[in-house]
């Protein structure tokens, strides 16, 4: 069968994963995957059936793992203690209660309240672009360090940590990509990579304890669930999907999408002539991108998909990235299209109780950015061969090239 999704190699040629995956579609929405060295696993690609599957949290599990690996990657982790859990490691009733702690901080209400930071970070983005002479790995240069400044400004933390923290979430969502990995003598090292969050976050708690402000991590290094202090675990994984997922799959999103634009000019000039679609053109982005590629699921209970009869304790994975390229749901889904009517249909940020909750930010982020960029761009194309990571979890571009000119 297939290898399209434990392969993280295939993920280094995004376009070839793209069409194989839009193939896949024509023989059915659920896949029977068993590769040598992993538990065989359905893979979920139609657009419809992951959603079914999410509509059903107490039938479909997060527990007991949440993420894909290999029997390998399993053996480690489970000889490792006990393992930092995070929101997606939570089912309930745990995940509504720890939900609950921060979800008013990522409200339309208190996004809003970012509007003039994003827009002075967007403006500095363009600014550099403009500094930078009209040649820039957009990646690198602007994607990287712009929702990172807005993440961990959220978080309270200090401009002089950007670069550690860049370094370790590279390090934690690319450890199967040899440009991003640790240089590491054995798989069990890159334990170290979580240890050094660890380490970080829990001076960052009892400092916070100490000195409290009115920041997210104060409220994470305060939290009560069930009137008893979070416990330290706990507190860890709360730190690290923020700082990492808050960040890494935004600029996923912004580097992707920029390529795209440089790659269908005609859809940059629509989106120059029309700027009321910029909503929409983001949407596109996401749904393009998809930068979460999976997560996994447990049945609970014997259920039926899409037709197909699954087994109590049978392991789903639900592939974002192919259910929004349904051909049954997005016409002509390997068309990068700001006008397409139903972009906002695409399922890159989950669905139900566990939809992703920077979603809002994320999107204003792009607006921001892309709505100070995009009347600017004189001209624009790619000035190199783009590079994607090769990683199966959460992943996108590590180098975007181009070559531009800006209005004055």
């Amino acid at each position: 069968m297939t290898d399209l999704f434990t392969n993280a190699h295939r993920y280094g040629d995004l376009d070839a994963w793209r069409r194989e995956a839009v193939e896949l579609h024509t023989s059915g929405p659920i896949h029977r995957i068993e590769q040598p060295g992993y538990q065989p696993f359905w893979a979920v690609i139609g657009h419809d059936a992951v959603l079914d599957i999410e509509r059903r949290p107490d039938e479909f599990t997060n527990g007991p793992i949440p993420i894909l690996g290999s029997d390998e990657q399993l053996s480690i982790r489970a000889g490792g203690g006990a393992e930092i859990r995070t929101l997606i490691h939570m089912d309930e009733p745990d995940h509504g209660k720890y939900r609950k702690l921060t979800n008013d901080w990522f409200k339309p209400a208190s996004i809003r309240r970012l509007t003039d930071r994003l827009d002075e970070l967007s403006r500095q983005a363009v600014d550099r672009l403009e500094a930078l002479g009209g040649e820039a790995d957009f990646y690198k240069d602007i994607a990287i360090a712009y929702p990172l400044q807005v993440i961990l400004s959220i978080l309270g933390l200090p401009e002089a940590d950007y670069p550690r923290m860049i370094k370790l979430t590279q390090e934690l969502f690319g450890a199967e990509d040899p440009d991003l990995r640790r240089e590491v003598l054995s798989s069990e090292e890159m334990v170290q990579v979580v240890m050094d969050f660890y380490q970080y976050f829990t001076d960052l708690t009892g400092d916070r304890q100490a000195h409290p402000t009115d920041d997210l991590a104060t409220l994470i290094a305060n939290g009560v669930i069930d009137d008893a202090p979070m416990p330290d675990l706990e507190k860890m994984g709360y730190y690290v999907i923020i700082a990492t997922a808050g960040h890494d799959t935004t600029a996923a999103a912004m580097a992707g999408g920029l390529r795209a634009l440089a790659e269908n000019p005609e859809q940059l000039r629509l989106l120059q002539s029309d700027p009321d679609l910029l909503s929409n053109a983001v949407d596109e982005m996401i749904r393009w991108t998809a930068p979460v590629r999976h997560f996994m699921r447990t049945a609970q209970v014997d259920a039926e998909i899409a037709g197909v009869n699954i087994a109590k304790g049978d392991w789903l994975y639900l592939s974002y990235l192919a259910g929004n390229l349904d051909p049954a749901v997005f016409d002509n889904p390997l068309r990068f299209d700001v006008t397409r009517h139903n972009a906002d249909r695409h399922i890159a940020f989950g669905y139900g109780i566990h939809f992703c909750l920077g979603a809002q930010l994320a999107r204003v982020e792009l607006r921001s950015l892309f709505g100070q960029l995009v009347p600017r761009l004189q001209s624009l194309e790619l000035a190199g061969e783009p590079q994607t990571a090769k990683t199966t979890f959460v992943g996108g571009h590590k180098s975007v090239p181009i070559r531009y000119t800006l209005t004055a």
